[in-house]
């Protein structure tokens, strides 16, 4: 069952699709990145799949991207309209598993701990600028406080799995894939496959939260 909302933040309107479980225990709240929405096919993906795992996924709008702006701001109001919508996504009185992608896992690793996330799912953990790997963000990935799992693809050039720190989170790695999961011929597998492989990576490392 596909529902969605808008949810007034102090910083503008955001809006939720939410993809329900038909007896859920269990809600991920996942939003999108700087340069794109929910229509990301690792999102789509996880709205389609996890519903029949008793997951409801809960598709979130940044309030910049609902006002049709093209570029997102700082990550101080990024957080804000976070924290704004947070109480919409506990609504249903289940636990909450924090994420997003690139831009929205930093938020979900930045405001876990204060909101009180079951757990953070990061993908495509921007973990450095492009050819920066000195600028590095591995302090808010470290700093979630909560279990944490990151899904990195192999060649993304945002910080490829081998680049990140030791520490207390879970990684998958999407062989040859980059920044938003494509993959390039020699990999052998399909944009399905690699959706795929996303949608039961994040299933089963929900599932292990429940015991």
């Amino acid at each position: 069952m596909t529902r969605s909302g808008t949810v007034e933040t102090a910083v503008g309107e955001a809006r939720i699709t939410w993809a329900e479980a038909e007896a859920p225990w269990i809600v991920l709240a996942v939003s999108h990145g700087a340069g794109g929405g929910i229509e990301a096919r690792d999102l789509q993906g996880l709205a389609a799949a996890l519903p029949a795992r008793g997951i409801s996924v809960a598709l979130v709008e940044q309030p910049w991207r609902v006002a049709g702006k093209k570029l997102a701001p700082a990550p101080r109001t990024l957080d804000a309209g976070w924290r704004g919508l947070w109480p919409a996504l506990e609504k249903p009185g289940l636990p909450v598993v924090s994420g997003g992608r690139s831009a929205g896992a930093r938020v979900a690793c930045r405001t876990a701990a204060e909101l009180g996330a079951r757990a953070v799912l990061a993908l495509s953990f921007p973990l450095h600028p492009p050819g920066r790997p000195e600028k590095s963000r591995a302090e808010e990935l470290l700093g979630a406080g909560v279990p944490t799992l990151v899904v990195q693809g192999g060649n993304d050039p945002f910080g490829k799995p081998g680049e990140f720190p030791d520490g207390a989170y879970d990684l998958v790695e999407v062989a040859y894939a980059d920044h938003g999961f494509a993959v390039p011929k020699k990999a052998g597998t399909t944009g399905g496959q690699v959706v795929e492989v996303i949608t039961d990576a994040v299933g089963s490392w929900i599932g292990g939260l429940r015991e």
